[in-house]
């Protein structure tokens, strides 16, 4: 039996079967150059890179839990994604900042995607690893 999905809601579980879990997904974050990403810009997890090689800076953990205010505790995590669309030879590197601790290769090279994890480790750090 299908599990109905009424105005605005979301799939329950593994939700209709044959369809995909869906899930809510503001337009992406377009970046052409070296930036600081901003808190509400990472918690909406998806960048799209086409410019000149640059940095692309996490924002302060500061900043980060005053937009993620639902993480109150440790081992909390999502995730983001930065994706590179640059069709020359640019490439991004994903920067730390104050309150966080980088694991794994930061550099998205040109015509690929980075998969990240954003994870509370504890009052005032995070760490950020790199997935894919």
């Amino acid at each position: 039996m299908a599990i109905p999905n009424g105005a605005g809601g979301y799939q329950y579980s593994d939700g209709n079967i044959g369809e995909p879990l869906l899930l809510a997904q503001g337009a992406p974050t377009s970046i052409a150059a070296a930036a600081t990403m901003t808190a509400a810009q990472m918690a909406n997890g998806l960048f799209v890179f086409d410019g000149s090689a640059g940095n692309l800076t996490l924002p302060t953990v500061e900043d980060l839990e005053e937009v993620v205010s639902s993480a109150s505790k440790a081992n909390v995590a999502f995730d983001f994604f930065v994706v590179n669309i640059d069709s020359g030879s640019d490439d991004v590197t994903v920067f730390t900042n104050t309150g966080w601790t980088l694991v794994g290769a930061m550099q998205v090279d040109n015509a690929t995607s980075g998969h990240f994890r954003a994870r509370k480790t504890g009052d005032g750090t995070w760490t950020c690893y790199r997935l894919a």
